[in-house]
């Protein structure tokens, strides 16, 4: 098979840059995304000449455009850019709201839209979405990112069946136990968590990477939204 190339926005660190390595490890090209640009640059030369960085802010969708205009042809897509929020309904902060409800939803579609047609439309052609079990999941604060995630599924459907043939995928990660956001939390913390877990132990960012290169790589699975947590929510 000719080399490929995968999208990965939200490429720059944590899982996002752990699927940017893999899509490289597996002889293809990988275009990662951040926010700024010398990092995004920075990082794809740590990972070898089959990467390249590319700033884009999906926060701001009307810039994407034009963010995106020196890429080619794309095989593969995966829109991993999340930022994490606790707003509360009663002491609800609309700036904050109104910005990962455009990064998350509108955003998501933008880029998806400003690649297309350069997406060959056919069935190898794979596109992930990063939503998360906060949909189902609620806590303290979780207001806005419950709702996205949520929204996150409805769009899965919606672009998984205007985008066919193409497949459009969405991926819901529990708690990553040596995520960077989690490995630093006090041992107590993911203890917690770990004993609700089946098995005894959390997702990890190994697993999520490999579900999503399923998703990507799979001629049949299509609309679907899968959870990756271990089995953590039927404790």
């Amino acid at each position: 098979m000719s080399e490929r190339t995968v999208v990965v926005v939200g490429g720059t660190s944590g899982i996002g840059l752990e699927i940017a390595k893999e899509v490289v490890a597996r002889g293809d090209r990988v275009i990662l995304t951040g926010r700024d640009p010398s990092r995004a640059s920075d990082v794809a030369a740590s990972i070898g000449d089959r990467a390249t960085g590319v700033a884009v802010d999906i926060s701001e969708p009307e810039t994407i455009a034009a963010s995106l205009s020196g890429i080619g042809a794309v095989h593969g897509l995966v829109l991993a850019a999340i930022e994490r929020d606790a707003n509360t309904v009663r002491e609800y902060d609309i700036a904050r709201a109104t910005r990962l409800v455009t990064l998350k939803l509108v955003g998501y579609t933008e880029t998806v839209h400003t690649l297309l047609g350069r997406m060959e439309e056919t069935v190898d052609t794979g596109i992930v979405l990063f939503g998360g079990r906060a949909k189902d999941a609620p806590y303290p604060g979780s207001t806005t990112v419950s709702t996205i995630n949520g929204g996150v599924v409805g769009l899965v459907h919606s672009l998984a069946l205007e985008l066919a043939p193409m497949r459009v995928n969405g991926l819901h990660p529990g708690i990553v136990g040596d995520s960077p956001f989690w490995a630093g939390k006090p041992a107590g913390v993911l203890a917690g968590y770990e004993s609700r877990t089946p098995g005894g132990a959390l997702a990890t960012m190994a697993d999520i990477v490999g579900a999503t290169m399923f998703l990507l790589e799979n001629r049949g699975v299509s609309g679907v939204n899968l959870c990756v947590d271990r089995g953590w929510r039927i404790t």
